[in-house]
């Protein structure tokens, strides 16, 4: 059985960078939202479904659990990415952890990354 929803990238649904903050997915999220809301277009079905695909990119992606899970499982088609869009998505999981001496974030996968195998001294640096 062939599943026949592609998979989305939330990030780009919602026009923020794969780094983003909370405050600017809420920002985007606001203005597309707006844009795109069935009111605003009597009800046009390619709105009202381009509108659900924001609520559905916005809801996972405020869910710290579930933008985590998302993060971690989603499914990458690496090449429709620009190297930009590819480093700046996997930035976090590139740089943390591996001699760079970038700090951990207080992101939820870096957490984890943490509480595994790797120590890290005070002020959150890898120390392996």
């Amino acid at each position: 059985m062939e599943d026949n929803n592609p998979p989305k990238d939330y990030y780009k649904i919602l026009e923020v960078d794969y780094d983003a903050t909370e405050e600017m997915i809420k920002l985007n999220y606001r203005k597309l939202a707006l844009k795109w809301h069935p009111d605003k277009h009597n009800c046009d079905t390619v709105a009202t479904s381009k509108f659900q695909e924001i609520n559905e990119a916005y809801n996972v992606l405020m869910d710290p659990a579930l933008r985590f899970e998302y993060d971690l499982t989603g499914i990458y088609e690496i090449h429709k990415y620009t190297l930009r869009e590819y480093l700046a998505r996997f930035k976090g999981m590139i740089l943390t952890c591996n001699g760079l001496g970038i700090s951990h974030s207080s992101s939820p996968w870096t957490q984890q990354l943490a509480d595994g195998n790797n120590t890290t001294d005070e002020q959150g640096y890898c120390i392996n």
